[in-house]
């Protein structure tokens, strides 16, 4: 049994050595290209048609080059994934569908049809049982734009415990993200400050409901948007 049990040690230690170079190599590869995406996501959402065209053409590069390595030849951990190809054609469709309405200046559309991307990535991450910091960063947001689509012009008492409802799910999910922070987050200040700013909306918030106090809410609710976005675009 000890010689099985060592052995299938052995066996685990090899397939880690043979499959990190390639599997770190993609990655590196993705988070950059990932890193372009988020810019463009910013951009379209400031309406600043230059700068978002300028992104575009950064994000539009890196997902070319992720698309001519592994397009056809994915890596360890995706090789099994029987839609990797599917999730290739849509990202690269979602992409070129994009840059022709930024060109158009359409940017709100650009941001929408964008906003797709992250989605197609995370159905990716879940099929393989992987979670990323971004997968953690893009949980919250769902959250949130579900917040932020409630109508805050009468905050009676349903209203009321729909936001509670809503706040308490963020406020787990913000944990989620704090407690597991991204590899350059280590010894960052600009991370410890965008973090500690998130923190501190999504805390506001509970507080704000947990009071009962329907201004108080609004506020915090107006609030939770920018501090999450901030951190979104430079390390989610």
């Amino acid at each position: 049994m000890k010689r099985l049990l060592l052995a299938g040690v052995f066996a685990l230690a090899t397939f880690g050595s043979a499959t990190a170079g390639p599997v770190s190599d993609f990655e590196d590869v993705y988070r950059q290209m990932y890193g372009a995406y988020r810019i463009v996501l910013f951009k379209t959402n400031l309406g600043d048609v230059g700068a978002s065209t300028e992104a575009m053409t950064s994000f539009t590069s890196q997902l070319d080059a992720l698309s001519a390595t592994y397009g056809a030849a994915p890596p360890p951990h995706y090789e099994d994934d029987p839609h990797w190809d599917d999730t290739m054609a849509e990202v690269t469709q979602l992409a070129a569908a994009t840059k022709a309405l930024i060109d158009a200046g359409e940017l709100a559309e650009a941001h929408e049809v964008l906003e797709a991307v992250r989605e197609a990535f995370s159905a990716l991450h879940i099929r393989n049982g992987i979670q990323t910091f971004s997968d953690r960063m893009n949980a919250y947001h769902a959250e949130m734009e579900h917040l932020l689509a409630l109508d805050m012009a009468t905050l009676d008492a349903k209203m009321m415990t729909k936001v509670h409802e809503r706040a308490a799910v963020m406020s787990y999910l913000a944990a989620e993200v704090i407690a597991t922070p991204p590899a350059d987050a280590t010894g960052n200040d600009a991370y410890a400050k965008l973090v500690a700013d998130f923190d501190i909306s999504v805390s506001a918030l509970l507080d704000a409901v947990r009071s009962g106090d329907p201004d108080a809410v609004k506020a915090a609710v107006g609030k939770v948007k920018k501090p999450y976005s901030l951190l979104f675009v430079k390390f989610g």
